[in-house]
């Protein structure tokens, strides 16, 4: 595979180009380095009409050839994991480590969910009853995935691994500003997977809404932002088309006084700037105890201070720049404004703009609840510290707001940090860790973070529908 050049979409396990195509700049220098497929209708009708071909037989497959084929693809990544994280790096800017990461998360998630598939009876692949009552789970028929650009080949695979080993065939859109990654594991799927399985399209913003209003999609899977995941249902809606929606967060954090800051400081840093900050569930507010917030936010700064902000491919880099023109200046629309209200920086603030995407790590000091990066998701390397003084005033704090992602707690005592996480409206919570995330665990956001549920059991069951079948005496 050459992985400099040769981007191809996937239709019915053949290449597939367009006439015009789209620039891919990497976000660490703004200039483009490769262009990718502009697709429109007619090859997103083409992709969906090899899904719907290759649907009946790939349902009728064994489940145990369906999961041994998804992990063929997790062998065919693993043997190409190298390449695959430097030209995630260089399409979406993060650190070579975490790019690393990614990867590897990638090829966890396809073989746990191949190996976490729901049994056979319950696929519908056993024996009905002679008599009684049978409960089984059928596929939906086609999928449309729609993958975001933070986490552009992972939050791909969240969607690829279930389709495909529940017997739903796919076609896979991910974002315009990262489809390389994306492309190429399409081409590796073209040797493992039977023509039709897995399609992948890229294209421009025209793209999405001729996805997301397409009649030949039994169901959308989609990751992005709130405003655009209510988009997706609007248009989604005329069909009746099943979807699941894994949208944005405003994640707190909770600091009890109790703490050891020498261990906490660090792990604290990696959940708020951990892709630049691009990340659903970073950790996008943190509420501190007054007891402790001087002197965490001292120690807190002082870390941030020796943090490498840089180009990606850089081994020395820690935080790489963030993805995308657009966001880049939304950033720095609302550090000015921060600036221009008053609102007192621990680290950053105002800056002048350099080669490529990047956004100096930012730390407000304590900035009012009303305030933009207290009451928006940033999406990005800017971090509020706010203090409290008790539980019930930072729960109060903490949950008001119109996301539901994910929160976290560092506290020592158990049943005070287990006191708190009941009260959280959060999918999930995590005490003393973050960002702890499996394909065995489901993964759901309350209030506008999303519906529907991503990864484990339930997770598998969004892929299918129930077929109960009574047979008497």
């Amino acid at each position: 595979m050459n992985f400099q050049q040769n981007f191809t979409m996937t239709i019915a396990n053949e290449p597939a180009i367009t006439a015009g195509t789209l620039a891919i700049i990497n976000p660490h220098t703004g200039v483009a380095f490769a262009h990718a497929p502009d697709a429109g209708a007619a090859e997103l009708d083409r992709a969906i009409a090899a899904a719907r071909q290759a649907q009946p037989p790939w349902r009728a497959t064994p489940l145990s050839a369906r999961c041994d084929a998804v992990m063929g693809l997790a062998a065919a990544l693993e043997s190409h994991a190298g390449e695959f994280a430097r030209l995630l790096t260089r399409e979406q800017g993060k650190a070579g480590v975490e790019a690393a990461g990614e990867i590897g998360s990638c090829i966890r998630w396809l073989r746990e969910t191949a190996q976490h598939a729901l049994a056979d009876d319950e696929l519908a692949a056993g024996a009905i009853q002679a008599t009684g009552v049978t409960t089984q789970r059928v596929p939906l028929g086609v999928v449309a995935a729609i993958a975001p650009w933070n986490f552009p080949l992972l939050l791909g695979v969240w969607k690829v691994a279930p389709a495909l080993v529940t017997g739903n065939t796919m076609v896979l859109k991910p974002s315009p500003f990262t489809p390389l990654t994306s492309l190429k594991f399409g081409e590796l799927a073209r040797a493992i997977l039977p023509a039709g399985v897995l399609n992948v399209i890229s294209g421009g913003d025209a793209l999405g809404p001729l996805v997301t209003s397409h009649p030949g999609f039994d169901k959308i899977a989609f990751t992005g932002s709130t405003a655009t995941g209510r988009a997706v249902l609007r248009s989604a809606s005329a069909n009746l088309t099943r979807v699941t929606l894994e949208l944005g967060g405003n994640d707190p954090a909770i600091v009890m006084p109790d703490i050891d800051l020498d261990t906490v400081v660090p792990r604290l840093f990696s959940a708020a700037f951990r892709n630049a900050g691009q990340f659903c569930v970073a950790a996008k507010r943190m509420y501190v105890h007054r007891t402790i917030y001087d002197a965490f936010r001292e120690r807190f700064v002082a870390f941030a201070k020796s943090r490498v902000v840089g180009d990606g491919s850089d081994p020395a880099t820690h935080v790489g720049p963030v993805q995308n023109a657009v966001q880049f200046g939304r950033l720095r629309e609302l550090i000015d404004d921060c600036a221009a209200n008053g609102y007192t920086f621990a680290l950053g603030g105002p800056f002048t703009p350099g080669t490529g995407y990047h956004v100096p790590l930012t730390i407000l000091d304590n900035p009012p609840d009303t305030s933009r990066p207290v009451a928006e998701e940033a999406f990005g390397p800017i971090l509020p510290l706010l203090a409290f003084d008790t539980i019930d005033e930072v729960v109060a704090r903490a949950n008001a707001t119109e996301y539901g992602l994910a929160a976290s707690i560092w506290c020592r005592d158990p049943v005070t940090a287990a006191a708190i996480a009941s009260r959280l409206a959060a999918g999930t919570v995590w005490i003393n860790t973050v960002h702890d995330l499996s394909p065995m665990r489901p993964f759901a956001g309350h209030k506008q973070s999303g519906f529907g549920v991503e990864n484990g059991r339930e997770g598998l069951h969004e892929y299918t529908a129930p077929r109960v079948v009574v047979a008497a005496a």
